[in-house]
């Protein structure tokens, strides 16, 4: 489970593409600021609001640590990870730990669909960036409520239809990779854990 704080923006450094002919998973790695001797093998890290495993850890020459995880054809095709290339930025958060402060929501890494930003508006020194969800996701965003895109824990603000907005924050925006976001950039969503339980229990009622 995570909590939807990013801990730090760590880029891809190399892709490693697996094969539907012989079953391999692509292997990615991701550099990161996090000292390697803290990654555990077999250790779940949200990476961009996706949960993998760590199975791979080292450092280079130059002090660049890094951790390597294996995406499955279908993580690739269901999120934005198919997207990425050496370079892209990656969101970071590793596996919430018993006793750590809770200061997000309840995130657990699964993606439920890909979104995609529509605008970006300044509002002072924070920014406005609406994004359209998938229209199977739509009916669970409620304003006011919960919303994890690629891996951030952010507050609906306002909802139209299948797009909702959220307010980014100086911190938010500095700290993750929505800096970098514009109209068209696609966004891992996970809709709170609260709103998916309620509409079963309504459709079960």
């Amino acid at each position: 489970m995570f909590t939807g704080i990013v801990r730090e923006i760590g880029r891809v450094a190399e892709i490693i593409p697996g094969g539907a002919s012989d079953g391999r998973d692509t292997r990615l790695r991701i550099s990161c600021a996090r000292p390697v001797e803290t990654i555990e093998i077999g250790a779940s890290i949200a990476c961009s609001g996706v949960c993998l495993t760590v199975t791979e850890t080292g450092g280079t020459e130059t002090g660049d640590d890094w951790f390597a995880v294996d995406a499955s054809g279908e993580t690739l095709s269901k999120t934005t990870l198919g997207n990425w290339r050496v370079g892209s930025p990656v969101n970071l958060e590793p596996a919430l730990r018993l006793g750590d402060e809770m200061g997000g929501h309840i995130v657990s890494g699964h993606v439920d669909g890909v979104g995609e930003v529509t605008a970006v508006t300044p509002e002072g020194a924070s920014h406005r960036i609406m994004i359209k969800a998938p229209e199977s996701l739509a009916r669970f965003i409620a304003q006011k409520g919960s919303i994890t895109v690629d891996g951030i824990s952010l507050t609906v603000n306002e909802v139209e239809g299948v797009s909702f907005g959220v307010n980014i924050i100086p911190h938010t925006w500095q700290a993750t990779t929505l800096a970098g976001a514009g109209s068209g950039t696609q966004v891992n969503l996970e809709i709170d854990l609260l709103a998916r339980y309620v509409a079963r229990l309504a459709e079960a009622s």
